[in-house]
């Protein structure tokens, strides 16, 4: 039995992004029932068991939107004629592959918890701690007159030790040492997995640190990811506005989308399905068909036979024909396809 708790856990102790997939009601015939859950994970791995092939990729799909921005989605998938197509908050996909059962299922995402890093002594590092507590990030100060009685509501106050700098791209990091060790800190956070890496200082300041960087061997593409002046532009001028517009700019950086979606590989583009003339199609197909064709967002296709968004990176079922990859939800769309690939791409628009 999938012990799902278990996993999450397991997930959660090493920081990576999941999504919980739960079926909350569903309407025979199906092959999941209420209370069924699956875990999504950033690849597109789904562990569990929330429906067949057919509603798989949707629910892969969406949980990797979900990962991108944070979001829970409530999903609703059946029959077109089952669905309301009026329903505030709730994400309806025309599923005819389902032998005419619905499936409503809550996604859930986890984010790991960020990590603010903190490396000076500078005033605006304690309206940093204060702001970080109250986002509910764990917080590490490290310099080199920072204490645990300085820094009460620090999750870790430490002296300086550039030596043990790891950081995962769950952490922000924040140089405000002014001058005094600048350098080394910045080399350290620009060469590891840090999303965010910021230096409090003049623009004057920063163009030194930067030679200094350039001289040690850090490339171009490291160094475009310092972030000087720290935080959003909006006048900040008191420590505590300048904490306050770097709080902000995390914040507008998570939101934007702090667990990217799988991407295609290069070379790989998504191939939307031309429309086939619909007298010549059967009639099991046209009935399965949406009533209006969804258009592939980036790292999706379009299955050609039953006109279902289909996630490139996890598509088990795909063909090629002409020089070019069409994708397919379940493999009965991709035998309908290969027995007559010219039926349904020869009058593309």
């Amino acid at each position: 039995m999938f012990d799902y708790l278990s996993y999450a856990q397991t997930l959660r102790a090493a920081e990576q992004p999941f999504v919980v997939a739960t079926v909350v009601r569903a309407h025979a015939p199906t092959s999941a029932k209420a209370g069924a859950k699956a875990i999504i994970t950033a690849d597109g791995a789904l562990t569990g068991w929330v429906g067949g092939s057919c509603a798989q990729p949707t629910v892969v799909r969406e949980s990797l939107k979900a990962l991108h921005d944070g979001s829970p989605r409530f999903l609703r998938l059946g029959p077109p004629e089952t669905l309301r197509g009026n329903s505030p908050g709730v994400i309806e996909v025309p599923l005819t592959c389902i032998s005419g059962g619905t499936l409503e299922i809550y996604l859930d995402p986890h984010l790991p918890q960020a990590h603010l890093f903190v490396i000076g002594h500078l005033p605006v590092v304690e309206s940093l701690v204060e702001l970080g507590k109250a986002m509910n990030y764990t917080v590490t100060v490290m310099g080199e007159d920072v204490t645990p009685e300085r820094f009460p509501r620090a999750d870790q106050a430490t002296l300086l030790d550039l030596g043990s700098l790891r950081f995962s791209p769950q952490t922000f990091v924040v140089v405000a040492s002014h001058g005094n060790y600048d350098e080394p800190a910045l080399e350290a956070a620009l060469n590891s997995e840090a999303s965010y890496v910021a230096l409090v200082a003049s623009r004057r300041r920063r163009d030194s640190v930067l030679d200094y960087l350039r001289g040690s061997g850090l490339s171009e593409e490291k160094l475009a990811r310092l972030k000087c002046p720290a935080g959003l532009d909006f006048g900040a001028v008191t420590p505590e506005e300048i904490a306050l517009s770097i709080i902000a700019e995390i914040v507008k950086l998570r939101r934007r989308g702090s667990v990217a979606a799988p991407q295609p590989s290069v070379g790989v583009a998504p191939v939307a399905a031309p429309k086939p003339q619909a007298e010549s199609l059967p009639q099991s197909i046209l009935e399965m068909r949406p009533q209006a064709i969804p258009t592939p967002g980036p790292g999706e296709a379009l299955d050609p036979v039953c006109h279902m968004i289909v996630e490139i990176t996890t598509a088990r079922y795909k063909s090629e024909y002409n020089g070019q990859t069409f994708y397919f939800c379940a493999p009965g769309c991709k035998r309908t396809f290969d027995k007559n690939p010219q039926q349904y791409i020869a009058l593309a628009v």
